[in-house]
């Protein structure tokens, strides 16, 4: 019987986040990741043509619409996890905010694994710099995790196959 096709959960993925200087082991564990999105915009394209149309062949010339593909576009990935003592992502985007913009592009991947832990997908990205970052509201009474939440825009996204 051939191997069937796993459907891979929500819950076992882990996106890395190769962040240059950082001291911390933990960059890239977040509890939930959102946006990875690619799409490609469509160019239409109108010419004339000399061909003869419409009743008896009166008119001349006809529109010929054709659709072609324009740039590919990513949308921002919204990362999030529980509030660390880390200032790993806040100086990051600290660096970005203070001009060095160019310098702070940073690569990075999303890997999701089957449930024995093997990796089964992965989507890589290139060019990822922070655009907003931001914790959740403090609230003493309701006994839940502060959540640090970071956007990153990012340049090109791909899907690259994974090797056993």
């Amino acid at each position: 019987m051939p191997d069937l096709p796993e459907i891979l959960t929500r819950s076992r993925f882990y996106l890395e986040l190769k962040l240059e200087g950082s001291q911390d082991s933990v960059d890239g564990i977040f509890m939930e990741c959102s946006g990875f999105q690619s799409s490609q915009e469509v160019i239409e394209v109108v010419e004339v043509t000399p061909q003869l149309w419409g009743k008896q062949g009166k008119t001349k010339g006809r529109n010929i619409r054709t659709k072609i593909p324009g740039n590919a576009t990513y949308s921002n990935l919204t990362l999030k996890r529980g509030l660390m003592s880390s200032m790993t992502l806040w100086n990051w985007l600290q660096k970005v905010q203070d001009g060095d913009w160019a310098e702070q592009r940073r690569e990075g991947a999303l890997v999701i694994y089957n449930q024995g832990a093997k990796e089964q997908c992965r989507l890589e990205f290139q060019g990822a710099w922070p655009v907003s970052y931001k914790i959740s509201d403090l609230d003493v009474k309701s006994g839940e995790h502060n959540i640090e939440e970071v956007e990153i825009t990012v340049e090109s996204v791909k899907r690259v196959e994974v090797t056993a």
